[in-house]
């Protein structure tokens, strides 16, 4: 997830967490100030179970490591929520265990309440992972359809064009059309946005530069400044330059 969800959802958790237990407390500020020493727990609590137990041993299926390191885990954050007891003993109920609220000196509504966030944040995250997978899954549709067709067609000259993607060495942008450069040299002018082409070629073309995209079968020669394709040299500007390095080194997954 994104900083700003992450962000968006520990201040609604900490807002509800206080709207709930405000009617054990005098009033909605105490309420808010101990789920605000509450939440420190609850927080890292969440991280290390899903960013660090889930992915290490869970998804690897080291199921007994993953149960091992979840008790040790549930036993410290405990210990955590004891201290956070404590801070309330100190600071909201000042020294006297009749001031406190049944709620803050209640390990097992707490511990409740950690694990129930901490879930809830799990089952948040595999809703969001389904949809990535599936997002993959449709794109990866989309790339094996593209190679199956094996061409693209332009609008050139009021006709449409059918051009093989292995006849195409590179795609190059002029002010206000597209010039497509062929292995045969004779060239195809469309009215065709660049980004617009890019969308529809398969990972085999690589965008180097706002103004070019090239066939990774036709190049030559390579650095991380330029491209060579035949005796043409094409520049890689800064906004592409890790993107396409990576991609002719092979890892198209970046």
């Amino acid at each position: 997830m994104k900083s700003y969800v992450h962000i968006m959802f520990w201040l609604t958790t900490l807002i509800l967490l206080s709207v709930v237990f405000a009617p054990y407390y005098s009033s909605f500020e105490e309420s808010f100030y101990f789920v605000s020493m509450l939440m420190p727990v609850v927080t890292g609590t969440c991280y290390f179970f899903n960013y660090y137990l889930v992915p290490k041993f869970l998804l690897k299926r080291k199921y007994g490591v993953f149960v091992l390191y979840s008790i040790y885990m549930l036993v410290a954050s405990l210990y955590l929520e004891m201290v956070v007891i404590m801070l309330a003993f100190i600071f909201l109920a000042e020294y006297s265990y009749n001031n406190m609220s049944p709620v803050s000196s209640d390990v097992f509504v707490l511990a409740i309440t950690l694990y129930f966030v901490v879930f809830l944040f799990s089952f948040i995250l595999l809703i969001r992972r389904t949809f990535s997978k599936e997002r993959d899954i449709d794109s990866l549709k989309e790339e094996k359809q593209k190679y199956e067709v094996g061409q693209f067609t332009v609008r050139s000259e009021r006709q449409l064009k059918s051009l093989a993607y292995d006849e195409v060495i590179y795609i190059e942008s002029l002010s206000d059309y597209v010039k497509i450069h062929r292995r045969t040299g004779a060239s195809v002018v469309t009215k065709e946005k660049i980004s617009k082409l890019e969308e529809r070629l398969p990972e085999m073309f690589i965008r180097i530069h706002r103004s070019f995209i090239v066939n990774k079968n036709g190049v030559t020669a390579y650095s991380k400044e330029e491209v060579s394709i035949g005796e043409n040299q094409l520049p890689i500007s800064r906004t592409y330059k890790n993107a396409a390095w990576g991609k002719l080194n092979g890892d198209l997954t970046i």
